[in-house]
């Protein structure tokens, strides 16, 4: 056996110190950027369609955080009808006086036909109520979802295919039409047929009944992650180890479906928020006086053949933060799997 040569040895320890020295900065610099959150962060930042979107996301919740600081800055309430107030408000017919329904420097976004309330500080509390409303039935879902289909695909036989089947029966229905049909089931059970239903009442019984109608697709989703995830090895060496299945649901599962958790609910919050002014529109959901997108949709649709300006702004403004907030999912999506952007 021949050894090598001074000449054949000096590039070999010559390469093996460069890929050392190479590989420690490289090391230090690309630690931090290799953890799955880091590299996501990185992929979304360099979308400037989610990074926009993002931002309008964030402006819209702003405003709904801050509804009543900004209307008590701006001097009006949702609920006051100015044009009692001023009756010049209004002309003869109960529309707005001035043009562009009355816009001016008083009324930012006009006034409303026939009770005269400012469109502004109503707008902003319909945002604020509308946006609640849709973010805590997302989280109840999101909750019900996530225990439910865990629990399904974890433990399998009996319960797996009971839950299946419920889960079956929820998918096949009409949701929208039983949306209808059971809120007014709902407020029977706590008041009686001729009360008024209290707004409180009216919004918990739509994020029960939102969540209720809503986890079953979550549920299926993330069932059949954990069929796929309780067969892999680091999940056998944890029960070979003496963990407990709650340590093993936590500790190896839920960190392997964050993914599809968050992207689910990026794309649930605003279908909610376009099913809960609809409820709203059809009588059946938050009613007027309280401020709601829905309401004032309802509202403006009796008026927009002679004033479209009080529909207007409700409708944009909903229109513009849906579709922000479903660019905003597909970015996320696309950001946390890259596998799926096409």
């Amino acid at each position: 056996m021949t050894t090598p040569t001074p000449s054949a040895a000096v590039p070999l320890e010559v390469t093996d110190e460069t890929v050392e020295k190479s590989a420690v900065p490289g090391a230090s610099k690309g630690s931090e950027g290799r953890s799955p959150g880091r590299l996501a962060w990185k992929r979304f930042k360099r979308d400037k369609t989610g990074v926009i979107s993002a931002y309008v996301v964030i402006f819209f919740f702003v405003i709904a955080i801050a509804a009543p600081l900004i209307a008590k800055l701006y001097g009006k309430d949702p609920y006051t009808t100015y044009a009692s107030q001023d009756p010049n408000l209004l002309d003869a017919f109960s529309y707005p006086a001035g043009s562009n329904g009355g816009i001016s420097s008083d009324f930012w976004f006009g006034v409303e036909p026939q009770l005269g309330r400012d469109v502004f500080t109503f707008l902003l509390y319909a945002i604020r109520n509308s946006l609640g409303i849709a973010l805590a039935a997302t989280v109840l879902t999101m909750l019900l979802g996530v225990v439910i289909g865990v629990t399904a695909g974890y433990l399998g036989g009996k319960t797996d295919y009971l839950i299946g089947r419920i889960i079956d029966i929820l998918l096949s229905f009409p949701s929208t039409l039983f949306f209808i049909a059971f809120m007014p089931v709902v407020y029977g059970l706590f008041v009686a047929g001729t009360d008024n239903v209290p707004t409180g009442l009216i919004a918990t019984s739509m994020i029960i009944v939102l969540a209720a109608f809503g986890w079953a697709s979550i549920a299926r989703l993330l069932r059949g992650q954990v069929l796929g995830l309780r067969e892999r090895e680091f999940v056998e060496a944890a029960k070979v180890t003496g963990a407990s299945p709650m340590r093993i649901v936590f500790k190896e599962l839920l960190p392997n479906l964050w993914t599809p958790i968050i992207i689910q609910a990026t794309l649930m919050l605003p279908a909610f928020v376009t099913a809960e002014a609809g409820l709203s529109f059809l009588g059946v959901g938050i009613s007027d006086p309280t401020p709601d997108w829905g309401v004032m949709i309802a509202r403006g649709s009796q008026f927009y053949s002679q004033d479209i300006t009080f529909m207007l702004f409700p409708g944009v403004s909903m229109v513009v933060f849906v579709l922000a907030f479903n660019l905003l999912g597909d970015s996320v999506r696309d950001a946390l799997d890259p596998k799926s952007k096409r």
